[in-house]
């Protein structure tokens, strides 16, 4: 290598070595100030979500104030009747999580005793440590803690949706007196939201679907907690993939100890056909094959935000990730990032 060479390579280090770690104090920062910024970023959430209704009513020359008052008032009672309705499901799952752990772990047992019957040798002990299946249970108790934990931040994120809300109607006009070029930022502005509220109202009533079909499936067979297995497959059905697996997974459990074999694989059935009928049918039609992450992409962002912000980045980091796809998405220059990140086979 030429001294020219070296000379050259010498500022890409440093400018790589200072964006790393730029990176790593900004990441150390925001775990550090997550009890801040989950609510903004469940407040901003929320607030897309209920962007649409808002700019309807806007539309029929309903005043701002009213319309914000009626949009707020939905979203706080919509929040009071699953807290209602949840809250005695959470608790009474969270004293009964113990029970339902050493269950399983004695089902757990009974399995390996059976396999070694049948010629399979291993160590019992050795396989308890390594899978136990009361730790699902375990996680999921702490992961539906922790989403209740927020619920006390409901006054703050209700004034954050109502600002958030009421600068967004008046956003396009301060973009227009800042900006030189008014009417490109316009159009760039104008189809990224738009995209933007497309992709999280489809989300938002597919996932409701999803969640409602789960429900009625579970109560039919009896399981446990239907309600509250519908509600933790709403949430993760924002997860594409990965987040219907886990979803399923304390439910299969639940039935697997309170209704056999049977009630469990028709349980597993259930899920199976809903997340099928949803992710593979209707999804794809109605969102466009172009509107999806790469599975590589869905969980390192899983796995990141949710060290990072918790439960609730978990369920975020999706959105989170899609939102910065549909943005780069939007622009010649970042389109191939957004192509990276993408699932979509490249013509």
């Amino acid at each position: 290598m030429t001294n020219l060479d070296k000379t050259s390579l010498q500022p890409r280090t440093g400018r790589f070595l200072v964006n790393a770690a730029a990176f790593v104090i900004v990441v150390a920062g925001m775990k550090a100030a997550s009890s801040i910024i989950v609510p903004f970023l469940l407040a901003v959430f929320i607030a897309i979500n209920c962007l649409a209704p808002f700019l309807w009513l806007r539309k029929k020359r309903v005043p701002r104030p009213l319309a914000l008052l009626l949009v707020i008032l939905c979203v706080l009672v919509i929040g009071f009747l699953v807290a209602a309705l949840i809250g005695s499901s959470l608790s009474d799952f969270s004293s009964s999580l113990p029970e339902y752990q050493a269950l399983l772990k004695a089902k757990a047992g009974v399995m390996i005793t059976w396999l070694e019957r049948i010629g399979f040798d291993f160590p019992d002990q050795a396989v308890m440590d390594s899978f136990d299946p009361g730790m699902a249970m375990g996680f999921v108790g702490s992961f539906l803690s922790g989403l209740g934990g927020v619920l006390s931040y409901t006054f703050l994120i209700a004034l954050l949706i109502i600002f958030i809300l009421a600068e967004a109607s008046g956003f396009p006009a301060k973009l227009e007196a800042a900006s030189k070029d008014s009417k490109a930022s316009l159009g760039q502005m104008n189809a990224v939201i738009d995209n933007i509220k497309r992709y999280m109202a489809i989300k938002t009533v597919i996932s409701f679907g999803t969640g409602a079909a789960i429900t009625i499936w579970l109560s039919i067979l009896g399981v446990d907690y239907a309600l509250l297995w519908g509600l933790l497959a709403f949430l993760l059905n924002y997860v594409p993939n990965i987040g219907s697996i886990l979803a399923a997974i304390p439910a299969v459990l639940l039935a697997l100890i309170s209704g056999g074999i049977g009630v469990t694989l028709l349980t597993a059935a259930g899920y199976l056909g809903v997340n099928l009928i949803a992710g593979t049918l209707i999804e794809p039609r109605v969102m466009g094959k172009g509107l999806g992450l790469s599975t590589l992409v869905v969980f390192l962002s899983l796995v990141f935000w949710g060290w990072v912000l918790g439960p609730v980045g978990m369920l975020l980091s999706v959105p989170l990730s899609m939102t910065v796809k549909i943005a780069l998405d939007s622009h010649d220059d970042t389109r191939w990032l957004a192509i990276m990140l993408g699932s979509g086979k490249v013509k």
